[in-house]
Formats: C-alpha cells, sequence, structure tokens
C-alpha cells in the first residue's frame, strides 16, 4: 500500500513474507520426524547441583509416547484440555508432548498461581486430567478431573512403537489463560499451525539444528512457545533453567556459557534489570529476544555498546497471535533522535494493519490500532462467543485479501521507512 503524507510517498508493508512450512501437519507429527531422523542427538538439558540430566530426541519422543497412551486410555478425547500444573522440568516438555500426540490441548498453569485462580481456569477448561510433580500436588484445587503425578524419570525405557491417532495442523496447540487485568481471565484457543508458523521458517531469527534456546519463561507465558517448540521442531536443544522464579544473574551467565545457549528471550523489565546490573552475563548469547513492553532506548544502546557479538531483536506480539506479529532486528547503530525502538515488521505469515476511527487503514505517521491477520491468528476464546466477535473482526473493506483480523487494542503508527512504532494502549 503506498499512502501520500505531507507530500511524502510511503511503502507500507502489510503482508508479512509468505514463506513455506508445514501448515496441515500437527507439531506432534513434525517432532516425531525429527526424533526419527536424529534419535541420538540431545533434546533436553536440564542442569542441576547433582548432575546435569540430558534427554535425546529418541528418549523424549518414547516419553511422550507413553504418556500420549496414558492419556488415552484414560479417556482423554481429541481438543480435550489435559492441564499441566509444571515448574520447568523434563516432565514438563514429556507432559506437551504426550498431551499433543494424543490430539489433546494443553492448558498451561503456573504453580504459583493463587489456589482461586488455578480453580477458575481448570472449572472453566473443563480440564479432564492434570499433569502434576510432587511439589505441584499440594498446589492442585479440587477439581472434577482425574491427576496423574509425573515423578521425576517418568516413563524412563517406554518402548517408542504405540500407535496414536492422526492429527492435523488444524488441531488445538493449547489453551493459554491471559492475566486478566482488564477483567475475567480469559483462555485463548491457539492451532497447532499457528505454532509451527512461528517456529519455521520464519525470517526473524535464525533456528537450526546447532540452536540452543533457554526455556526460562513460565509455561503460562506464550514466550515458552518459541523456547520450547523453537529448538525442538528444528533438531536444536532445549535447556531448562533450574528453579523458578527471577534467576540468579551470576548463576545465569554461568547457564548460558556452559551450555552454549544461542537464543535467550528476556521481559524488557528483566533485560533492563541485567543490562543495569549484570550485562556481561548476557555476553556468550548468539541471539537476544525481548518485549513484552516498550524496550527502554538508554537500555537498547548500552546492550549494543557492552553486547558487541549479540543481536537484538524486539519480539511484539499478544497471546492471540502466538506469541510474535512483529519483529524488528536492531541495528548496531541507532539514530540520535531515536526516541523509540519500532516493534517492526509483520513475521512471515502474518499480516497487520494500522486502522483508524472509522476503520479504515491510516497512512505514515497518522495514529491507529493495530489489528493483526494470517496463520498465527488464535480461533478465539474459550467459551467466550461474544468475547470472540468483538475482538476477532473482519479486515477492511477493500483491502487486497479481506481476512480475519484480532483487534490489539495497542495504538500505533507507520513510520516513513516501513516499520511500526508502539505508541501505547487506548485502554
Amino acid at each position: 500500500m503506498t499512502n501520500n503524507v505531507s507530500g511524502v510517498a510511503s511503502v507500507i508493508n502489510e503482508q508479512g513474507p509468505l514463506s513455506l512450512y508445514p501448515k496441515d501437519q500437527s507439531l506432534a507429527a513434525l517432532f516425531t520426524k525429527v526424533a526419527q531422523a536424529n534419535p541420538e542427538a540431545v533434546a533436553l538439558v536440564l542442569p542441576a547441583r547433582g548432575g546435569t540430566v540430558r534427554l535425546t530426541y529418541g528418549e523424549l519422543d518414547a516419553r511422550s509416547n507413553k504418556l500420549a497412551a496414558e492419556l488415552l486410555n484414560r479417556g482423554v478425547k481429541p481438543g480435550a484440555c489435559v492441564a499441566l500444573c509444571l515448574s520447568r522440568s523434563v516432565e514438563t516438555i514429556v507432559g506437551i508432548l504426550g498431551t499433543c500426540k494424543a490430539r489433546a490441548a494443553y492448558l498451561p498453569l503456573d504453580p504459583a498461581y493463587p489456589a482461586e485462580r488455578l480453580r477458575f481456569m481448570l472449572d472453566d477448561a473443563g480440564a479432564k486430567i492434570v499433569l502434576t510433580d510432587a511439589a505441584g500436588l499440594a498446589r492442585v484445587p479440587s477439581h472434577s478431573g482425574e491427576t496423574l503425578t509425573l515423578e521425576q524419570g517418568w516413563g524412563a525405557g517406554a518402548a517408542t512403537n504405540v500407535v496414536l491417532p492422526p492429527g492435523t495442523g488444524d488441531d488445538v496447540a493449547y489453551v493459554m489463560y491471559t492475566s486478566g487485568t482488564t477483567g475475567k481471565p480469559k483462555g485463548v484457543v491457539v492451532p497447532q499451525h499457528a505454532v509451527s508458523r512461528l517456529v519455521l521458517n520464519n525470517w526473524f531469527t535464525p533456528i537450526d539444528n546447532k540452536s540452543v534456546f533457554l526455556q526460562l519463561a513460565p509455561i503460562s507465558f506464550d514466550a515458552a512457545t518459541l523456547e520450547i517448540w523453537g529448538p525442538l521442531l528444528n533438531g536444536g536443544t532445549c535447556v531448562l533453567y533450574p528453579g523458578s522464579g527471577v534467576p540468579d544473574f551470576d548463576d545465569l551467565g554461568r547457564v548460558l556459557r556452559e551450555q552454549n545457549v544461542t537464543h535467550l528471550w528476556l521481559t524488557a523489565s528483566l533485560f533492563n534489570l541485567i543490562i543495569d546490573e549484570r550485562p556481561a552475563a548476557l555476553t556468550s548469547v548468539k541471539e537476544l529476544l525481548t518485549g513484552g513492553e516498550a524496550l527502554s532506548v538508554p537500555h537498547i544502546r548500552r546492550a549494543l555498546t557492552l553486547l558487541p557479538n549479540t543481536q537484538l531483536v524486539n519480539g511484539y506480539g499478544p497471546t492471540e497471535s502466538t506469541t510474535f506479529a512483529c519483529c524488528y532486528r536492531i541495528p548496531r547503530t541507532l539514530p540520535a533522535e531515536l526516541a523509540s525502538i519500532p516493534i517492526g515488521t509483520p513475521i512471515a505469515n502474518t499480516s497487520v494493519y494500522v486502522l483508524d476511527e472509522q476503520g479504515k487503514p491510516a497512512g505514515a505517521g497518522e495514529p491507529g490500532e493495530l489489528c493483526i491477520g494470517g496463520d498465527g491468528l488464535a480461533r478465539g476464546y474459550w467459551k467466550r462467543d461474544e468475547l470472540t466477535a468483538e475482538r476477532f473482526i473482519m479486515g477492511p473493506a477493500g483491502a487486497a485479501a479481506p481476512q480475519r483480523l484480532y483487534r490489539t487494542g495497542d495504538r500505533v503508527q507507520w513510520k516513513p521507512d516501513g516499520t511500526i512504532e508502539f505508541l501505547g494502549r487506548f485502554d
């Protein structure tokens, strides 16, 4: 789209690059293909004082097959919710994969949530079964379903020849509840192809079988989607940061160095804190993605100076668009007058519109609401049809390819260079 603002023509890119990815294949099938091709490659690493735990793709495939068979034997049906009330662990990843292999949707729960919030999500989602561990068992409130405790090493030595139901890319991957800061929490229903579109053949960060991701985010936060599926669908390694809560910065640096972590995601607030207190902890990381809120220009400038071998990426996206909708690979040199870090341009197989109050595309420099479409879009909200209809709309009339869009509530504008600048929230 070409707009003319104050006599200056600028080209606005609404559609991210189209890239080929296996949209019709399930996450289980994609993972199994990787595991069968590289059964001895290391899939998971859990650094621990008592000795580092490593799981190969073959072992992870076998354990998750066993769990899928157990879920099916317990009557879990396609599309049903299986809750995971687990902290970072090998068993958490087994739980996620096993649930997908059973064609169920995983419902990630943070054990640190208050009991009432956990109870609401379990009841609202109608979870048929809760997967937890010994520590989480005391945190799981009473519910109508079953509970299955996955002790450390659960499923070790399992056979791989388990017959499982075939799935598709349209199956639901997970139901993730939002924070509820603007009302009661709502479950975002994310299809499996939205996840594969994020981590396969996308431009915002290079991922291959040599990539090593640190899994640091709680599984109830959709940054974990990138941290887990990014390496596991590309034959890389997922390193599980031990413990919970905010990491000790010296320990974080040690884990990053010793495990040769290439990819790290940090919330903007945690990024700022580390840059202020222990920037040296991040020097070994090749790709550092950060976001979740507007980035601090002074902190980015300092990071660019202190981390000369690290590519910084501003990652923007609501849960409703599966982790990222837009990204900006931050250049090493920033203009002196730069007031904010752009959120960039749409990632592959994603489209964005900036719409004015009349629902029409805004021109460059004209503020409007950011609306997102494409393959990363959620189906909507779990059992909230009215809210789904309110937030998920059809694109503007006359657009090149009218499509379903998610209204983010974020106020943005196109910059003359074709990137998007975040201006704040409408609410």
